[in-house]
């Protein structure tokens, strides 16, 4: 190698170095720029997702459980309580599931909303279709997931072609049951 080829080389290197390197400060910038906004869409989002799971609450207070998670108080005009939200989530088909749970003071779920999914379109994604998600209001303990047969008491019937996205969804909801459960017991 001549010393013409190595300085081509360098040239090259140095070149793409900088490339890099301005791309990756626009990224950087485009992120610093857009954080506050998607922070702030992603708060309206929960919010909304409280409201429509616990309908009669009027306004929300944090409280932390013993692992750490945040759920909330669904309060009401008076400030009486009437109801928890809980966030939780599982593992689903292409990924994992986010949802919101709301349950009343006597532990009846009141709604599911989903956060976050990322199912296969046509199948999974059927989740987020209301004539799934209301098959979990106005139970009242631990569900399970049944296949090819009717749903039963606390059975909820998987989504066709989808059941592992069902059994995760009924993962994370009774994840929510169980934080019911040990707020209850305080």
């Amino acid at each position: 190698m001549t010393k013409k080829d190595i300085l081509a080389i360098l040239k090259t290197a140095l070149s793409l170095f900088i490339i890099c390197a301005v791309t990756a400060g626009i990224v950087a910038g485009v992120n610093a720029l857009t954080a506050p906004t998607i922070e702030k869409n992603e708060i309206a989002s929960a919010n909304a997702a409280k409201s429509a799971v616990l309908s009669d609450a009027v306004q929300f207070e944090d409280i932390v459980l013993s692992d750490g998670s945040t759920a909330y108080i669904g309060k009401s005009a008076g400030g009486e309580t009437v109801g928890y939200v809980f966030r939780s989530a599982s593992s689903g088909y292409g990924g994992k599931i986010e949802i919101m749970t709301g349950f009343n003071t006597d532990g009846y779920i009141t709604g599911v909303q989903i956060l976050s999914i990322d199912e296969t379109p046509g199948l999974g994604l059927n989740a987020k279709k209301d004539s799934f998600l209301n098959r979990f209001k106005e139970t009242n303990s631990f569900l399970s997931v049944v296949k090819d047969s009717e749903a039963g008491e606390n059975e909820i019937l998987a989504l066709t072609s989808a059941t592992i996205t069902s059994r995760a969804m009924v993962k994370a909801v009774n994840e929510a049951r169980a934080y019911f459960d040990e707020l209850s017991e305080k």
